[in-house]
């Protein structure tokens, strides 16, 4: 255990192995399906998840833990560790995760060394940046490096994302600047982004998905060519398209880290069953 301690929430969509392997903390959100309630990747699994979304037919609903769940997962940590704390979250826009997760910063003061940031990202757009952050914190680098790391990784970081529908997003009001898109999407493609502000927001509108796969790596080329790469694809039931895109990804760019993972609940329960998200961070190693 280095300096610092690295937490996070169950949105980030890191694998549970990774996470285990790198030290990381992570805080489960909640889906409730009627009058049952199930804590984000802890019982009840992304292959489950889908499932019961098939057999319900209603959409379930999310809900972030509170202050006083992060205030004592904080203190718990400190106690166990005696490490500062860097504990990054789903984008504010998105949800009140962060907005919980600084509550309870604001409520510690200063028994606890800890500094909150919002991802302004979702599911493993999130993951790149912790698992960087994570493994610096293992080589034991400082909070402030750490720190600095991530606000050049929230420049850096792009992520896209093709849904099967709008649906999803719409009914759980997390369309954003998404909407003028509803109602338009016949033999259409729509790829999502998210703002610098991390809302939703359309990117681009193609026809069919191999267009959509070849927008996205001209968008990579653009922004990314000739550097070394992290890559993180994250997908709700497409495994093989996700595989593809990752064999595109190695073919064209310099790929030194790779996860393909699964879109857990709480996010799976925001865009729907489908949806393939492809997440880059560039490494800068010293």
């Amino acid at each position: 255990m280095g300096n610092v301690v690295i937490v996070t929430d169950s949105t980030a969509d890191i694998p549970a192995s990774l996470a285990e392997d790198l030290s990381i903390r992570v805080v489960p959100l909640k889906v409730h399906f009627g009058n049952e309630t199930y804590e984000d990747g802890v019982d009840l699994t992304s292959e489950q998840f889908y499932k019961k979304l098939k057999e319900a037919g209603t959409i379930p609903t999310t809900s972030q833990p509170t202050p006083n769940q992060f205030e004592e997962a904080y203190k718990k940590i400190f106690k166990e560790t005696g490490s500062d704390i860097i504990s990054i979250h789903l984008s504010s826009k998105l949800s009140g995760t962060f907005q919980s997760a600084y509550i309870a910063q604001q409520t510690l003061g200063e028994e606890v060394p800890l500094e909150v940031i919002d991802s302004k990202r979702a599911s493993y757009a999130i993951g790149v940046i912790v698992v960087e952050a994570a493994q610096m914190a293992g080589k034991g680098a400082s909070k402030e490096e750490i720190v600095n790391r991530i606000n050049e990784m929230l420049e850096e970081t792009s992520v896209y994302f093709m849904v099967d529908t709008l649906e999803y997003l719409q009914k759980n009001g997390r369309i954003g600047k998404a909407s003028a898109l509803v109602g338009s999407l016949l033999k259409i493609k729509p790829i999502l982004s998210l703002t610098e502000e991390g809302e939703v927001y359309p990117f681009e509108k193609v026809r069919g998905n191999k267009k959509a796969v070849q927008k996205i790596l001209s968008e990579f080329t653009r922004l990314y060519n000739g550097k070394p790469l992290h890559v993180g694809i994250s997908h709700a039931e497409a495994e093989k398209e996700a595989e593809h895109f990752m064999s595109r990804m190695k073919e064209q760019f310099d790929v030194q880290q790779e996860v393909i993972t699964n879109i857990g609940p709480v996010i799976g329960t925001h865009v729907g069953p489908g949806t393939i998200s492809i997440a880059v961070t560039p490494l800068y190693r010293s």
